[in-house]
């Protein structure tokens, strides 16, 4: 008859898989967001609204500038830099975490074999006769096994909870390489302004050496003053000292684009380069397509997924649990007859357990679960609008940046014109060296605000490059069976 004395148990646990479907707590919809149709800032001139089918940028988005060593440098960002790596190991870390919460679906079977030897004294029994004392052997092997079964959805909702947070761990990964990509794109060309500016005044001060001489010479003649040669060496010093403090600048953007690309500063050389090409147009689409074209958005909206399936987790705890319980495997006296079939033995049996009263503790859980997933909507909503604001802030720098451009050219030219005539007055004697170094002095100025310029055009034109997503979008998220199978490295 022992054979059939597990089927109650059975029947119970076939009970537990039939009903094993219920779900409480909140169903997660995605909340609406602010989206405007178009953009507040026009498009700079030249470029045309892109339509979303065709308004995509590449994923290595730093080619549309047409540089083989800015494009070298990006490509060491994904396989060295260590912060990086160390959101990507965020990542496997959030993938383990889902098989941990997956393992809690399955029963937990475990062994403790033991061999345990006992003595006992001789003494009366309770029926008043005596024992003999002696020495007992007992050999066991027993096998237990536990399963608490998922009536109410609190497993499953751990293990779509666990997955959504991996998954904005992707987003995250993916976000943190995009902003390390950008931040190199902007010192490379920042680097490359003050080669710029390094140029202009190597030139300058050749420009200023030569009018040194000039006056040296004027005032060797005894046609011009000694104050014009103090006021020439004192403009050439100036411009030295100018040039000698861009070596800073220079070295600091170096050594940042070295660390960004996994080296030690001594490791990396620049060579030097004057930018001359203007920023390349950006294909820009509708606001709506940052929502799947921003890593940071996609991000948050993974969290707020989360944080719903805490609330129902939560409430799942309102609900009695149903688990299952047994052991099996073989004990005897002998160490002979100890794995025969008649030492076996077994027990199973399910065991359902109710907090009845806890102070409020669950209604309190709930609350703060929702509470939480509130904030993450929030967070979301801000983070959506915050993109649109870096949108439009990038657009009004292309476009009020490129519109400067064509009157800082003219003013160079007139500049140019300017110290040409003044430069005669002074020869002829009818101006003194004084309205030469303002021409000089106008003409440095509005040349570097030219090189200057061409640099912050790039930089913005990174920008929005960066704000508009850097080329990913939603489909390249890992979906939900990805983080549930596959290798964990």
């Amino acid at each position: 008859m022992t054979s059939i004395r597990p089927i109650p148990a059975l029947a119970a646990l076939a009970a537990t898989f039939m009903t094993a479907g219920c779900m409480v707590g909140p169903k997660y919809r995605k909340p609406d967001v602010p989206v405007t149709p178009a953009f507040k800032e026009p498009l700079p001139d030249g470029w045309k609204q892109a339509q979303p089918n065709d308004g995509k940028i590449g994923s290595k988005w730093w080619e549309m500038y047409n540089d083989p060593q800015l494009t070298a440098l990006e490509e060491q960002v994904v396989i060295s830099n260590q912060n990086v790596l160390a959101f990507e190991a965020h990542y496997r870390e959030a993938r383990a975490a889902v098989r941990v919460a997956r393992s809690a679906l399955f029963p937990t079977v475990s062994v403790a074999p033991s061999i345990t030897r006992s003595r006992t004294n001789g003494g009366y029994t309770s029926g008043g006769g005596s024992a003999a004392s002696g020495q007992r052997t007992l050999y066991s092997f027993p096998v237990d096994l536990s399963w608490e079964a998922d009536i109410w959805g609190g497993i499953r909702r751990s293990i779509t909870s666990a997955s959504a947070q991996a998954r904005a761990t992707a987003a995250d990964l993916a976000n943190a390489t995009l902003s390390y990509q950008s931040e190199l794109a902007e010192d490379y060309f920042l680097l490359h302004g003050v080669d710029g500016d390094i140029d202009l005044l190597q030139r300058t001060v050749q420009l200023y050496r030569d009018y040194l001489k000039l006056t040296q010479d004027r005032f060797a003649a005894g046609v011009a003053a000694d104050l014009d040669v103090a006021q020439a060496e004192s403009q050439l010093e100036s411009a030295r000292s100018q040039l000698i403090n861009l070596g800073v600048a220079r070295a600091r953007y170096e050594h940042a684009i070295a660390v960004l690309t996994g080296k030690p500063p001594a490791a990396l050389g620049i060579g030097a380069m004057v930018l001359k090409a203007a920023p390349p147009p950006v294909p820009v689409a509708v606001p709506s397509t940052l929502l799947e074209r921003r890593p940071d958005i996609a991000a948050q909206e993974r969290l707020m997924a989360a944080a719903n399936e805490q609330i129902g987790i939560a409430k799942a705890a309102f609900y009695p649990t149903v688990a299952l319980g047994g052991s099996a495997g073989f004990q005897s006296s002998s160490v002979t007859t100890w794995l025969s079939w008649p030492s076996r033995l077994f027990s199973i049996g399910p065991s359902l357990a109710e907090t009845i009263f806890d102070a409020g503790k669950r209604r309190a859980t709930v609350a703060q679960f929702q509470a939480a997933y509130d904030a993450t909507v929030a967070a979301y909503r801000q983070t959506v609008l915050t993109s649109f604001r870096q949108v439009e802030d990038a657009l009004a720098a292309q476009r009020i940046l490129q519109q400067q451009s064509a009157p800082v050219d003219q003013s160079v030219k007139s500049a140019l014109r300017a110290l040409d005539i003044s430069t005669a007055q002074y020869k002829a004697g009818t101006a003194g060296y004084l309205t030469v170094l303002t021409a000089q002095s106008t003409l440095l100025s509005v040349q570097r605000t030219q090189v200057d310029l061409l640099t912050d055009r790039l930089t913005a034109s990174v920008q929005l490059v960066v704000s508009l997503g850097g080329g990913w979008d939603a489909s390249q998220l890992p979906s939900a069976r990805d983080v549930n199978t596959g290798p964990l490295k």
